[in-house]
């Protein structure tokens, strides 16, 4: 069955106020309102979030949604997948639709991270490492510095290259309302940014963000009867690889994209050369040129002259993250992959405002760990 996105909302990204519960029953209102469509229709709810019960002791945040949007009886689950969590439920909600176990689907996946210290949620969120990596004292940021360093070494990559992701993600926020970071920066404020993991600096990594994301889902041939305008899911697929980073043939091939793309492609009869416009997850600069390869983008070794011969900007021949990314919209572990999604909704729909790239058919791409889970999802205009 064909399944459709009807609705998309979002929340600010950056220090909230709010509690989960509040932050989730804000971007959930709000979709539904997008639509709209009561709480009465809905039949499955999903909920993407990593770790509400780590992080503020509060668990059953799926039953607590679905009570405060007044969702009842509908299904409620929560779906977390480490930093994926949000695409794993866009996968989730796509296939109880597409199974025909529901009519109206809605997805919210959020993260409330910011009332903690830096280092407590760093260590959070490097618990996904293998343990034998962990007790060495390896987290996230660390895989990202010595990805990058063997990155520049082997390709001969210049430094600058990687802060030139950074530079473009940055510039795309200001026109992102929704964006923790709406604020210009140059190569040099990434080159002079404290060191956080030689040879990464501040500006190289995404901040520890608050927010949350919902998308609505529903068989196409419903979509018509709330909205002349929607999106069609045309592949979803994940991959996983392995969990020691070190056992990898090439720590520099992220064979998990590459396996959830290729699987996503070959479900909607498209290629590379048909995608857009993409999100991509750069939780740190180095990750966005390594997914372009992966996907086949750009060839191995080359990602990184994409951004800085601008073929990434808005107005590039392949946009990639006009919302900000992770790396300036911000990083709610939970809402990041519905983040992505509710982006090429908007832009495929012509509703991004000033960052509105001509645009039919998009990819997104969110990944746990370090290339250790993925889904990748493609979505075309339609209605």
């Amino acid at each position: 069955m064909d399944v459709a996105i009807i609705g998309a909302a979002m929340t600010d990204f950056g220090d909230r106020d709010g509690w989960i519960r509040e932050l989730l029953a804000e971007a959930g209102r709000a979709c539904l309102d997008d639509a709209p469509v009561g709480g009465e229709a809905v039949e499955h709810c999903y909920v993407a979030n990593m770790a509400s019960g780590e992080l503020e002791g509060q668990t059953g945040v799926m039953n607590a949604l679905a009570h405060d949007l007044d969702l009842l009886p509908a299904y409620a689950e929560r779906v977390d997948q480490t930093s994926a969590s949000g695409a794993a439920g866009v996968f989730e909600a796509y296939q109880s639709v597409a199974s025909g176990a529901s009519e109206m689907t809605l997805l919210v996946g959020g993260e409330k991270m910011t009332h903690r210290e830096t280092a407590e949620t760093a260590d959070l969120v490097a618990s996904v490492t293998h343990p034998v990596e962990y007790r060495h004292g390896v987290t996230l940021p660390a895989f990202g510095a010595m990805a990058a360093r063997l990155y520049m070494a082997e390709y001969d990559a210049p430094r600058e290259s990687l802060a030139e992701v950074a530079v473009k993600n940055h510039h795309n926020a200001t026109h992102n309302p929704y964006a923790q970071f709406q604020t210009e920066i140059d190569v040099e404020t990434v080159l002079d940014s404290p060191m956080v993991n030689d040879p990464l600096r501040l500006y190289d990594y995404c901040p520890v963000s608050d927010g949350s994301a919902a998308l609505l889902f529903c068989p196409v041939e419903e979509a018509r009867k709330y909205t002349d305008e929607y999106v069609r899911v045309a592949g979803v697929a994940g991959a996983t690889d392995t969990h020691v980073v070190h056992e990898r043939p090439d720590p520099l091939a992220m064979e998990a994209v590459a396996e959830s793309g290729e699987q996503a492609f070959e479900m909607a009869g498209w290629e590379p050369a048909d995608i857009d416009v993409a999100e991509l997850h750069d939780m740190v600069s180095v990750l966005e040129p390594l997914q372009l390869e992966a996907l086949g983008f750009s060839e191995r070794g080359q990602g990184w002259q994409a951004a800085v011969e601008g073929r990434t900007a808005l107005d590039g021949s392949l946009p990639v993250n006009p919302s900000g990314g992770l790396k300036a919209r911000g990083h709610p572990l939970g809402a990041t992959g519905v983040a992505q999604v509710a982006e090429l909704y908007w832009q495929l729909l012509g509703d991004a405002g000033s960052r509105q790239v001509t645009a039919d058919r998009g990819l997104a791409c969110n990944v746990g760990g370090f290339g250790n889970c993925v889904i990748t999802s493609l979505l075309e205009v339609a209605g």
